[in-house]
């Protein structure tokens, strides 16, 4: 439940301002500053039309200065952004807040603008550790999240969940920040943000990478914290804020629990991943040689080296069959190659037959296939509808496309049935109509509002279908 922060009459008039400050200027609504939940619109100012969402921990007083965590979401969903690391915060004492306002269709330089506000209008609300402002997100939003310290210097670090550096030819060793990236196992984005751990350190730019047993999907709130870990960590180091030897003790205990964990579950390679991370992250606290010494011991088992062996063989397949992808899709686009969908669907099968052995990094590489080769559609889909004219059969046959590698979602198929009708190509749209109802697909309000399908809708083929399909 949240809990309502109280002032004393005694206080400062800043402090008093912290109260008041909270408020819905569009509607003349006063919010009392909460502690515990999320407020999901605080104005910027009243001169403009932008809000962001707000979380201070249960722990919040306005006698200390705290750490801040601006989250990023590009489709402004602020309240949303919070949930995911709310709980997080919570544990570790960090303030969060998250633009409604940043959106993906929005030139980088407007949502830079948008973020700077944000910024901006917290410190002034609140007491905000200056060396304590850090920026995160997930997936696009990570990306945005890991440029903002290119425009705004005051960043020190970056949570990135499923994401590496968005642009690494702007980083420079001048204007370091930390870097903590979080991914899953699965996700076609954790061998670049493995390899991308060696640009960083080569631009001494502090960084972890945590890992866990997962695909594309936002880690834990566990994984959450742990990278808020490292940060609180690192200030320590830097002396930002005092030693909490207790703090220290405990997040140490926590770690080594963790790489136990993944020992016990016969996961040698995570553990040592885990292992080396928290040599990495306590060596300024305390002696790390017996941690070393027994990441050396795991390296040299059994276990380790023939998991090792196994990564890595199913890693130089992947990459064969990632050029081969990058190739065909290439070919395809241009030639409009629609017999060349057969393979594909080959392919797939192909994908699923890894995904059923018992294998554990072929599994693993398998969904990160599926993965990398949907992301690589999306971006091709991107890049011709950004060029004018727009090569609609291009789009079209990558619609297509996708209701093979991505067969479980239904926009593919509207999308290819909106298109087809749109060109009166009403054997394709009703081709795939079929396909979608094979899917068990029943949105019928849905389906009648679907653009240029007017025409479809009255021939007698379509409703044919709807009243197969749909028992109407």
């Amino acid at each position: 439940m949240a809990r309502f922060l109280m002032l004393s009459n005694g206080m400062k008039i800043k402090l008093l301002f912290l109260f008041f400050a909270i408020s819905f200027y569009g509607i003349g609504q006063q919010v009392a500053l909460k502690k515990g939940g999320i407020i999901d619109q605080v104005s910027v100012n009243d001169s403009i039309n932008e809000t962001f969402a707000l979380y201070l921990p249960t722990t919040f007083e306005v006698k200390k200065e705290w750490p801040v965590v601006f989250v990023f979401d590009m489709q402004g969903r602020g309240k949303q952004a919070l949930s995911m690391f709310r709980k997080a915060a919570d544990k570790e004492g960090f303030v969060l807040a998250a633009s409604n306002n940043i959106q993906d269709t929005l030139t980088l330089t407007k949502n830079v603008l948008i973020a700077s506000r944000m910024i901006s209008k917290v410190y002034r609300m609140l007491p905000i550790r200056r060396t304590g402002v850090y920026t995160g997100g997930y997936g696009a939003g990570a990306r945005m999240a890991s440029l903002i310290p290119t425009f705004i210097k005051e960043i020190q670090g970056v949570i990135s969940c499923g994401s590496s550096v968005a642009n690494s030819e702007v980083l420079t060793s001048k204007r370091p920040f930390h870097f903590v990236g979080i991914v899953g196992v699965e996700d076609y984005n954790y061998r670049t943000m493995k390899s991308g751990k060696k640009l960083l350190y080569n631009l001494k730019f502090p960084n972890e990478l945590l890992v866990f047993d997962g695909g594309e999907e936002w880690p834990t709130s566990e994984h959450i914290a742990k990278a808020m870990q490292s940060l609180k960590l690192a200030a320590m180091a830097k002396k930002y804020v005092p030693l909490d030897e207790n703090y220290i003790a405990g997040s140490y205990n926590e770690n080594i629990g963790t790489v136990n964990k993944l020992l016990n579950n016969d996961k040698p390679l995570l553990a040592y991943e885990s292992l080396n991370q928290t040599i990495e992250l306590y060596r300024h606290f305390r002696n790390t040689d017996s941690l070393k010494s027994s990441l050396k011991t795991l390296k040299r088992t059994k276990e380790f080296k023939v998991n090792s062996r196994s990564q890595n063989a199913a890693f130089f397949k992947e990459d064969l069959i990632k050029d081969d992808y990058v190739y065909y899709l290439a070919e395809d686009i241009q030639t409009y190659n629609y017999n060349n969908l057969g393979w594909w669907q080959f392919q797939m099968e192909e994908l699923e037959k890894y995904s059923n052995k018992p294998n554990t990094f072929e599994k693993q590489m398998a969904a990160r296939l599926k993965g990398f080769i949907n992301a690589l559609i999306a971006d091709n889909i991107d890049e011709i509808k950004s060029m004018a004219p727009v090569d609609e059969e291009a789009v079209t046959f990558l619609w297509m496309l996708k209701t093979i590698t991505d067969a479980e979602k239904v926009k593919p198929y509207l999308k290819v049935i909106s298109r087809s009708s749109k060109v009166e190509d009403y054997g394709t749209a009703l081709f795939y109509l079929e396909e979608l109802f094979k899917t068990g697909y029943d949105n019928k309000a849905e389906l009648y509002k679907l653009e240029d399908t007017a025409l479809l809708r009255i021939t007698p083929e379509f409703n044919d279908l709807v009243s197969k399909y749909l028992k109407y």
